[in-house]
C-alpha cells in the first residue's frame, strides 16, 4: 500500500513539472490574450463612460489616456484592445470635422497612456476626484 501512495505522489510530481506540449502552451497565451483585450475593452468602455458622465470640458485627454493606461496594464491583449479602439474612435471622429489637431492631441493621449504615462498628466483642473 505504502509502495502505491509513493509512485502516486512521484507521478503527480513529475507531471506536475513537466513541460506542456507547445500547442498546449499557445492555446493558454491564447485564451490569456482573449482575455486581457476583453479586460482592456472593458477599461476603454468604463473611461469612455466616466467621460459622458464627468461633461467637463477639457477633460478628454484625460479620460483617453486614463482608459488606454488601464487597458494596456492588463497585458498585450489589452495594450491590442486599446490601439484598435482609440485608432477606430479617432478615425470616425476624423469625419466628424473635429480638427487634425484635436486628432494629433488625443492620439498622443492615448499613446501616453498605453506606454505607461501617468494619465494625471492630462488631468484638468476641478475634475472631480471620483475620476
Amino acid at each position: 500500500m505504502r509502495l502505491w501512495v509513493c509512485i502516486a505522489l512521484l507521478s503527480t510530481v513529475l507531471c506536475a513539472s513537466a513541460d506542456r506540449p507547445g500547442v498546449v502552451q499557445g492555446l493558454i497565451r491564447a485564451g490569456q490574450f482573449v482575455r486581457d483585450a476583453a479586460g482592456g475593452t472593458r477599461d476603454m468602455l468604463r473611461a469612455y463612460l466616466d467621460m459622458r458622465e464627468a461633461n467637463y470640458i477639457g477633460a478628454d485627454k484625460y479620460f483617453h489616456a486614463r482608459g488606454n493606461y488601464d487597458a494596456a496594464r492588463r497585458g498585450p491583449g489589452g495594450a491590442w484592445a486599446a490601439r484598435v479602439i482609440s485608432d477606430a474612435r479617432e478615425g470616425l471622429q476624423s469625419f466628424s470635422g473635429r480638427g487634425a489637431e484635436d486628432t494629433r492631441a488625443d492620439q498622443e493621449a492615448n499613446a501616453w497612456g498605453r506606454n505607461g504615462g501617468d494619465p494625471n498628466r492630462y488631468r484638468p483642473k476641478g475634475l472631480p476626484s471620483k475620476y
